[in-house]
């Protein structure tokens, strides 16, 4: 079976057919599936999407158990965590639903770690990172697109003097460099390559 557009997150089945893994959806299984949003909910109070799966967590005063549901805890309440809380020993500790987020300073909250600027996020060489609450992606740089080519999907350079996004003066020459391009005034002209006179 060959995919021409490739399965990102899945395997090719058939002709262009792809059999998305879990978490994912699309035609060519691209997308992130929203878990939260599906019906029956997956989680019994709170929910929150990440890529390619979900966490569950509970409301204040409820316990998060093992298989996602939510156990009413007098010492739970007490605390008054933001989302939820477990026992460990006796002793009650806030709960935070994503590894990409940290206890806040009185131990009840949950702040964002941003992976991209404490190094914890590891992107290719042509990735740069962008922090979400919770979590990180990794993106294209700027003046590259993904594209499926040779069996996987990678970053390669736009052709801004080909999909004529880069404004030169109608005076000057195109010229393609690797995530950007350059503007040359023409012969008998001078200028920035932008404006030429």
């Amino acid at each position: 079976a060959t995919c021409g557009h490739g399965c990102k997150y899945g395997e090719c089945m058939g002709p262009n057919k792809c059999k998305c893994f879990p978490g994912f959806t699309g035609k060519t299984c691209n997308q992130d599936l929203n878990e939260c949003g599906l019906k029956p909910r997956p989680c019994e109070h709170r929910c929150m999407n990440t890529h390619g799966s979900y966490k569950c967590y509970c409301l204040n005063g409820y316990m998060l158990m093992p298989d996602g549901t939510c156990a009413s805890s007098r010492t739970c309440a007490m605390v008054n965590c933001q989302y939820g809380c477990e026992e460990v020993k006796g002793q009650v500790q806030c709960l935070c639903p994503s590894g990409g987020l940290q206890l806040g300073p009185n131990g009840r909250t949950c702040i964002d770690i941003d992976e991209c600027s404490t190094g914890r996020a590891v992107c290719s060489y042509n990735r740069r990172c962008v922090n979400t609450f919770g979590s990180f992606y990794c993106k294209c740089q700027l003046g590259y697109e993904l594209k499926y080519t040779s069996g996987h999907y990678n970053c390669v350079d736009v052709n801004e003097c080909v999909t004529n996004t880069h404004g030169c003066s109608l005076h000057a020459e195109c010229l393609n460099t690797q995530g950007s391009f350059q503007c040359q005034c023409k012969q008998g002209y001078q200028g920035s390559g932008f404006d030429c006179a």
